[in-house]
């Protein structure tokens, strides 16, 4: 082996500044960072780091820009280089008077030098501007808060003008700070101290536009403000103050979590103790929230989406959980009380239909957050203490209470909830109580039942016991309420077989009883919404029958009660509605079982799943067309705006399930688009599992290749399906996906160049070529067109040229191959090229040696629309270079140009 060749910082600096001169900024970057790495000379250095600021400022990171400039200028402080980026950064970081002093010292430095004298000029004009706006804003908001706290305003509309003009001015960084040096932050506390709902949505709205992604801000106005008056706002019985105040929170956790990431990448120790100290303290208070009597019952559920979306970290590449566990000590407790309230029973908390969903999927996002057993453990132990406290010594409302935190927990962190099913007592009494007389208590423990037989481990158990218990409820039950629990509890242990034919746990034609008691009491409104809900968890299983869902969907009553009841306030039925659609569309996973292992499975007469003759596409394809005109896409797209916890991933996974199906047929497509289903259909594809993201930017990509992309996502929503259709691309996507995504992004790349920009700026293009190699013809011939239309970016022309690569050469040889259409997209992707980029048409003669007879066999084809590919190539080559153009004309090109020019029938 030959010895490795070191490689010297100045060799890293020449390949940088290449880079930099290619527009591969972040390559330089990484050159020159290397470098510095290998230099100690302080001269060197200090050109690396002003090397290095023009690569922040090329991409946008003027923090770090003006860092590298300083560094330069602190070893030479007459570099006017490293003072004009740095006045470059300093402009867009906003801090104008520095950036003038480091222009002037350019321009002392350099008197010379127009572009200077140019840059200083306008800079000094947009100062101006700004002093202007500023005097003017100082007398503005003076002004507004005047007439907000003036007691002897009458005038309605100029106190809302005001309030508007104020929010709108905290939402540009001036005008907030402006609001923050006025003594802002005193006087909207005396906004919100009125107890007036307009003038308070006024102050939180304001507050929101001041904390938004500025942390010293936030700190400063927590302080002034206090914990305890927030988590009171957010505790009020007016809905919407009590979401602006939510949105409020959100946005000062935001920042704080942001400012104490910053710092936990290496920043002094101090910082950031105060960051999580407030945030611990915001904390402390709305698990205080949860438990307090006075707070309102949408205040409660304010506070535990909050709890969701601030305490669980994002995503697992963050390391630290410390904030939930410290919210499992400090609020495990709390947060069970929430859970495990008795609706009506005396001196409960107020709480919603979404309280105990909402109670459930923070458990169950705080148990995920865990990473050891010894935690894991410490709140299996919190969760048993406090279920035993309540069901020992606590007479009837504790035991009742000790079911309710057990079916909470069987809904969020089941392994939780089997712990605590197994404590002494508590089985036998769910089965007791299943029997009471009283309804509300029948309610808890048949509820507690249904929610343990969807957990395999106590599902044996509950089939030998509750089966019989459950037919004894659902047949003799005086109330339709318990009922229908009973039933959606026999449709559980019922559908243990799945989607399999053979696998019925229940005599034949009695599923399909239940399920018409179900459709029964879905469209029977005076039951109340919170019962008819379960109606619906009754289908979700039901459903797995195709027998049952061909029913379903003849039922256009039921099928539109089901989506009503989709769109409602209680959104703990979004799971269930979903459920049954996915059954209805088939849209589930389907394992295709090994011809040979069947084989196999038969000789030792094994169970083989069987499908239902019910369930063959024919099928499939009528019941997603009933599904489409009762309406289900605007019930879709109403369950995705739906900002709340019970929308969890594994939900948004089924719906965007549903939509693939729904879009399966190109007939369809456009139906889908007029009721919302392409704007719901982003947030499905940007957010949620991996499976689900995919799903849906498979359903994107269908609905872009077969609309015009422009009708289907009018305005800014086109840019937005660029991300998903190029995560099609990836390679542990199928050949569909691939394809699909290909033909999607072919369409968008033909529209615009901002377009076709932002295809560039998703790292789409290295992708594409490598797609343009794939066995599969249909793949390759994609990845060629998508190429064709992206060649008219002026980027993507210079990538033919690049030194070293094949591209060009690639086509060319495409051009000649025998599949028709790859070569019509070869040959077109050539035309573009050598006519918008003519230095291209001296280099395919260099490429290969067959590029003669490649375009003599375009012009000598019997397709018009290959020759006058042919012909316009040879055109612009004409054109392009004496050289090439003698080498043309050596050859048969003429003869062959003079026989086409004659030919009467191709004009």
């Amino acid at each position: 082996a030959g010895v490795r060749r070191q490689v010297t910082a100045e060799q890293l600096r020449a390949r940088g500044n290449a880079l930099f001169q290619a527009g591969d900024h972040g390559a330089a970057l990484a050159a020159y960072t290397e470098a510095l790495s290998l230099s100690d000379a302080a001269s060197e250095r200090a050109v690396l780091h002003r090397n290095r600021a023009a690569c922040y400022l090329k991409l946008e990171d003027y923090t770090k820009a003006e860092a590298d400039a300083t560094k330069a200028i602190e070893a030479d402080g007459r570099d006017v280089k490293a003072l004009f980026r740095r006045s470059q950064a300093l402009q867009q970081l906003g801090r104008l008077d520095q950036a003038v002093s480091d222009l002037q010292r350019c321009v002392s430095l350099e008197p010379r030098n127009k572009a200077f004298q140019e840059a200083l000029r306008a800079l000094g004009s947009s100062m101006h501007e700004k002093m202007k706006t500023m005097s003017c804003t100082d007398s503005k908001v003076e002004q507004m808060f005047h007439i907000l706290l003036d007691l002897d305003e009458k005038d309605e509309d100029k106190k809302q003008k005001a309030a508007q003009n104020l929010i709108v001015l905290a939402r540009e960084e001036a005008g907030a700070e402006k609001i923050f040096q006025s003594d802002g932050v005193r006087l909207l506390m005396q906004l919100l101290d009125t107890a007036k709902a307009d003038l308070m949505l006024a102050a939180l709205r304001t507050l929101v536009g001041l904390c938004s992604g500025h942390r010293s801000r936030t700190m400063a106005i927590l302080a002034e403000l206090g914990a305890p008056r927030l988590s009171a706002v957010l505790g009020v019985e007016h809905e919407q103050v009590s979401l602006a105040a939510c949105n409020l929170l959100h946005v000062m956790f935001e920042s704080l979590k942001e400012g104490m990431q910053k710092d936990l990448r290496g920043k002094e120790d101090a910082v950031v103790l105060d960051s999580s100290r407030d945030l611990k303290l915001l904390i402390k208070h709305l698990l205080e929230l949860l438990v307090l009597e006075g707070a309102s019952a949408h205040g409660r559920d304010n506070a535990l989406n909050l709890l969701i979306k601030v305490v669980p970290r994002k995503s697992p590449k963050e390391t630290n959980n410390s904030l939930s566990l410290w919210v499992i000590d400090q609020g495990l407790k709390k947060i069970l009380e929430v859970g495990s309230t008795v609706c009506g029973s005396l001196g409960s908390l107020p709480v919603t239909e979404n309280s105990r969903m909402s109670t459930s999927v923070l458990l169950s996002k705080l148990y995920e957050d865990l990473k050891c057993d010894a935690e894991r453990e410490n709140f299996h132990h919190l969760c048993e203490d406090y279920v035993r406290s309540w069901f020992e010594g606590h007479e009837l409302p504790g035991k009742l209470r000790a079911i309710q935190t057990v079916s909470c927990l069987l809904q969020g962190p089941s392994d939780a909830g089997n712990r605590v099913l197994e404590l002494e007592g508590i089985m036998d009494s769910v089965l007791s109580l299943c029997a009471s007389v009283c309804e509300a208590h029948q309610l808890v423990a048949v509820e507690a039942l249904i929610h343990a037989a969807d957990k395999a481990k106590r599902a044996s158990f509950i089939t030998a016991n509750g089966v019989s218990l459950l037919k004894e409820i659902y047949k003799h039950s005086e109330r339709d309420s318990i009922r229908i629990r009973a039933l959606v509890g026999l449709c559980k242990l019922g559908s243990a077989g799945g989607t399999d034919f053979s696998m019925k746990q229940f005599a034949e034609g009695s599923t399909m009883k239940l399920a018409k008691q179900c459709r029964k009491w879905l469209c029977n409104e005076a039951i109340d919404a919170g019962t008819r809900r379960w109606a619906v968890e009754g289908l979700a299983y039901l459903t797995f029958d195709a027998d049952v869902k061909e029913e379903f969907v003849e039922d256009k009553a039921a099928m539109q009660a089901m989506f009503h009841l989709a769109k409602s306030e209680d959104r703990s039925v979004l799971y269930a509605v979903a459920s049954t659609l996915v059954n209805c569309t088939n849209s589930y996973d389907h394992e295709e079982p090994d011809p040979q292992m069947l084989e196999l499975a038969k000789y030792a007469k094994q169970h083989i799943p069987e499908q239902h003759p019910k369930d063959k596409p024919e099928f499939v394809k009528r019941r997603v067309r009933k599904l489409l005109m009762a309406g289900v896409v605007s019930a879709l797209a109403c369950m995705v705006k739906s900002e709340n916890p019970a929308l969890t991933n594994s939900c948004r996974e089924l719906i965007s399930r549903v939509f693939l199906a729904l879009v399966e047929e190109a007939e369809d497509r456009g139906g889908v688009v007029a009721q919302g289903g392409g704007k719901a259909l982003i947030p499905l594809s940007l957010e949620g599992t991996e499976v689900g993201q995919t799903k849906a930017a498979q359903a994107l990509a269908k609905i872009t290749i077969t609309s015009n992309p422009e009708m289907a996502f009018p305005g800014e929503r086109i840019y937005e399906v660029v991300r998903p259709l190029v995560s099609l691309l990836h390679l542990q996507r199928t050949g569909l996906e691939n394809f699909e995504g290909l033909m999607a992004l072919t369409n968008l790349a033909g529209i615009s160049e901002r377009l076709r920009q932002k295809i560039l700026k998703e790292r789409a293009v290295p992708m594409i070529e490598g797609y343009m190699f794939e066995e599969h013809e249909l793949i390759r011939l994609a990845a060629t067109e998508c190429m064709c239309n992206m060649a008219m970016s002026k980027e993507v022309q210079e990538l033919f040229l690049a030194e070293g690569s094949d591209r060009l050469k690639l086509m060319v040889l495409y051009s000649g191959e025998e599949d028709e259409k790859l070569r019509r997209a070869a040959s077109g992707t050539l035309a573009m090229l050598t006519a918008l980029h003519p230095p291209i048409c001296k280099r395919i003669p260099q490429v290969t040696v067959h590029w003669l007879e490649i375009l003599q066999a375009l012009l000598l084809s019997p397709s018009a629309e290959l020759q006058h590919r042919g012909a316009v190539v040879v055109m612009n080559m004409m054109a392009a270079a004496r050289e090439v153009a003698e080498q043309l004309i050596a050859s048969e090109m003429l003869e062959i140009l003079s026989v086409l020019a004659k030919d009467k029938d191709k004009p």
